[in-house]
């Protein structure tokens, strides 16, 4: 029920991770025996986990060793690794801690050209290790990019800009035909991002193989602030998963969703999946990463624009290795690592032996839920005090 904040000007309250909570089931289940499991685009992962295609979080060797774990990290074919021979030179100046002004410094490293030797040379990279390879590019350059990473060998085209929609309207270019790239490119192609029942409708209509939902959660993105726009994560995806449901009853094509940023913790991506998603995309979990780029840094996709940056550099600090970020043992108290463990406790605290059987458990709103009874972790900026 919406609510009116002026006259004729009305409003729906929307929620975030912070405000909800994921309630016990009746039945719990031994963690070792649920299935978390993902099928995406005709291949099935073992962590339902997806690196962002952000140039601090995924590089080839990232992409192989998520690969290597049965999971999916997405490679920009518009970042540094597709510009330059050698990235990390650049990479290095975007990190340098004494670089105060980084919006120029990357405005000016993403000036250099993308280079079409460059892109088959990064999904080769990735191919040769025997692993999925999954590549990202804007709407601008997908008619162009498809088709060379198809002829490159890669596996899964995505299709990603702050909000993307089939009506895309310009007086200044020529529009990208999504349907056309989705049903005749010989990809399957993810598109995002969306925050709506409709948009999302619309995409699986003109036949995206999954949705990315999500406009400006990112740790390192400043969208909302810079443009006002955005919907809390856990009311876009429980919206975009019901398009995604009535789409697969209507035409029996079950199109999965993706909720891509906004999660920090095991519990953030647990109530992802409660929410009605089928697999989480994040940048910040794997920027934690020993194997990270970006050694703890990176930085919002659509910071490097020209004319209005909506990014920033964020430090996130290097906590551990993949595997123990993904599948531990934690060696941190607040909930950042072993997000495997904790979304399979999860499961089986609420009786859920699959993702689909997840999306059916129940949220409350509870705004307490990150200060009820946490008095001495606030004080001492311990556990969720921190």
């Amino acid at each position: 029920m919406g609510v009116f904040i002026g006259r004729d000007k009305e409003v729906r309250r929307a929620f975030g991770y912070d405000e909800v909570a994921i309630v016990p089931g009746s039945v719990t289940i031994d963690p070792e025996d649920v299935d978390i499991s993902l099928e995406l685009c005709g291949f099935k992962f073992d962590i339902p986990f997806i690196a962002s295609a952000m140039d601090g979080v995924v590089d080839p060797k990232m992409a192989v060793a998520l690969g290597e774990l049965n999971g999916l990290g997405v490679l920009n074919l518009d970042g540094i690794y597709t510009r330059y021979e050698n990235p990390y030179e650049q990479i290095k100046k975007i990190i340098d801690p004494k670089v105060k002004n980084v919006t120029e410094v990357l405005q000016k490293i993403y000036k250099e050209p993308v280079k079409e030797r460059l892109i088959y040379e990064r999904i080769r990279e990735i191919k040769k290790n025997k692993v999925v390879c999954a590549v990202s590019s804007i709407p601008q350059n997908a008619t162009r990019n498809i088709k060379i990473a198809k002829d490159a060998g890669a596996d899964i085209f995505v299709v990603q800009a702050t909000v993307v929609t089939v009506n895309h309207q310009s007086s200044r270019y020529e529009n990208i035909n999504l349907e056309k790239l989705c049903k005749y490119s010989g990809l399957p192609v993810i598109v995002g991002n969306c925050v709506t029942y409709n948009v999302a409708l619309q995409l699986m209509e003109i036949g995206a193989s999954a949705v990315l939902v999500g406009v400006g959660p990112g740790a390192a993105c400043t969208t909302r602030q810079v443009l006002g726009i955005g919907v809390p994560q856990v009311t876009a995806t429980v919206d975009c998963s019901k398009a995604r449901d009535y789409y697969f009853k209507k035409t029996g094509r079950y199109v999965p969703i993706i909720t891509d940023g906004g999660m920090i913790t095991g519990g953030d991506i647990c109530k992802s999946f409660v929410s009605g998603a089928d697999a989480v995309m994040f940048g910040t979990g794997f920027a934690k990463a020993k194997e990270s780029p970006g050694k703890g840094y990176h930085w919002g996709m659509a910071m490097p624009h020209f004319y209005l940056p909506r990014g920033t550099r964020i430090n996130v600090g290097t906590t551990g290795s993949l595997k123990e970020i993904l599948l531990g043992p934690a060696k941190t108290d607040d909930g950042t690592q072993n997000l495997v463990g904790a979304l399979k406790t999860c499961m089986g605290n609420v009786g859920a032996k699959n993702i689909r059987e997840l999306q059916l458990a129940q949220l409350i709103i509870a705004p307490e839920i990150k200060s009820e009874g946490k008095t001495y972790q606030l004080a001492q900026r311990v556990g969720m005090g921190k």
